[in-house]
């Protein structure tokens, strides 16, 4: 089977690539390094050839409202468009669990169109919503310092390692489409305050942690179980 993963040298795509090569598949990792853009088109019929499988793990270079939907709109719709052109029998999406409930989020709004998109597009799919990756609690309890306080939401979040995020899509490209969407998250759902306070006990950081009602997850609030998994 050959496999082209777009948006191959991110976080998730180096770790996909590495597993389905491991596995025997034929890989086309694309990216714009490779010549490959998403936003004009330019390079996909080549990356796509002979493919079975997309796996379109891109990420926008800006997360403002405007920039952010153009991004995901223009490259969701050259890959579909792509991916029939080429007769594609799979496009693997990955996405955000609890994305279609936070709509004040123009991020949020933008992987919702994505996933319309792609949904829409009558390709065979399978989408995975991931819970927010451990590696990037760090970044998050960052953006809710405040002064000497870290003032966190009053809900919960469910850290999942990147590498159990890669394996996972990596499972689905070889599969079967699920002309569905499956939801994939860490181990433990645990408050904010649990998250900051670990963050902040392995750096040495002796900032207070204070839990916030009116505190906002980049912009937006959160319900309890906005970012976590269905039980």
């Amino acid at each position: 089977m050959k496999i082209t993963v777009v948006g191959a040298s991110g976080l998730i795509g180096t770790k996909v690539v590495g597993l389905v090569e491991g596995d025997g598949h034929e890989v086309a990792a694309a990216s714009r390094s490779s010549g490959v853009d998403v936003l004009t088109g330019d390079g996909l019929a080549e990356a796509l050839a002979g493919a079975n499988v997309l796996v379109d793990l891109l990420n926008s270079p800006s997360f403002e409202d405007d920039p952010v939907m153009e991004f995901f709109t223009a490259s969701t719709t050259n890959l579909v468009a792509a991916a029939k052109a080429a007769g594609l029998s799979h496009y693997v999406a990955l996405s955000i669990v609890g994305v279609d409930g936070l709509p004040d989020s123009g991020y949020m709004r933008a992987k919702v169109v994505q996933e319309k998109i792609v949904t829409e597009s009558g390709l065979p799919y399978t989408i995975l919503r991931a819970t927010q990756f451990a590696e990037f609690t760090d970044g998050i309890t960052d953006s809710l310092i405040v002064g000497d306080e870290v003032r966190v939401p009053d809900a919960l979040i469910q850290p999942i390692p990147a590498d159990d995020v890669a394996a996972a899509v990596a499972r689905a490209a070889a599969a079967e489409p699920l002309n569905d969407t499956v939801n994939i998250g860490g181990p433990d759902k645990i408050s904010f305050e649990h998250m900051a306070r670990d963050v902040l006990a392995r750096r040495g950081d002796d900032k207070t942690v204070v839990v916030d009602p009116d505190a906002k997850y980049f912009g937006t609030a959160l319900a309890e179980r906005s970012l976590v998994t269905p039980d």
